[in-house]
């Protein structure tokens, strides 16, 4: 059975009844597909998205979250690189719904913004870190990275770079070295107390911040 059928719940006085969170009806009443997956998802395609996003409004779901996924090191083949996920909520009987809409390298997607005014930040932040456009969304502009940044740091084939962290009594974190000492795998190499947890290495102090900041 896929987590997409109906759940048959026995209670105590032997009467058989459905869960009333599952939506494998409301999937067939709006004619979508249903994904095999672990939390109800569908399926739309980019021409449906705002008419079935308008039909579920009318059935009273909200907006909660979208993300952007980027599929390109999946083990499985996918039917494109990207998807966009909105995940609805309805708050009288708790029924999810992920709504998934594939989405090729440059194509865009309709924004949601004119059914839930919710989708504004959301959009954005796919937007900003998937590469991902909206079309008829009022402001896509980035949300959460500087403006001279290029590229979008969730995609698969963003360069990843770190930078030591300065705290302020002076403290700061080299990145590479603070994991070596959270997972114990080599011993001495951090300087922190986290390599201690199984039995490693001594009691150091934390290094300082050299005058000037981290050469």
């Amino acid at each position: 059975m896929t987590r997409q059928e109906t759940i048959i719940v026995t209670t105590g006085t032997g009467t058989v009844q459905s869960d009333p969170r599952d939506v494998t009806s409301l999937i067939a009443e709006l004619g979508l597909t249903a994904d095999d997956t672990a939390e109800p998802t569908a399926s739309v395609s980019h021409e449906r998205l705002r008419e079935v996003a308008y039909a579920l409004k009318e059935r009273g779901f909200m907006l909660m979250d979208t993300v952007g996924i980027d599929y390109s090191a999946y083990p499985e083949r996918r039917p494109a690189r990207f998807a966009v996920l909105h995940n609805v909520y309805h708050p009288d009987d708790h029924r999810r719904l992920f709504l998934r809409v594939w989405v090729n390298d440059g194509e865009p997607v309709d924004s949601l913004y004119p059914v839930w005014k919710a989708a504004n930040y959301l959009e954005r932040e796919v937007y900003d870190l998937m590469g991902v456009e909206f079309v008829d969304h009022p402001d896509l502009r980035k949300v959460l990275t500087p403006d001279d940044l290029e590229g979008h740091p969730l995609r698969k084939d963003f360069p990843i770079g770190e930078t030591p962290t300065m705290f302020r009594e002076g403290r700061f974190l080299d990145p590479g070295a603070f994991r070596a000492g959270l997972t114990g795998r080599e011993a001495g190499l951090s300087k922190y107390r986290g390599e201690l947890r199984r039995g490693q290495g001594e009691d150091r102090l934390p290094p300082v911040m050299p005058d000037g900041g981290p050469k």
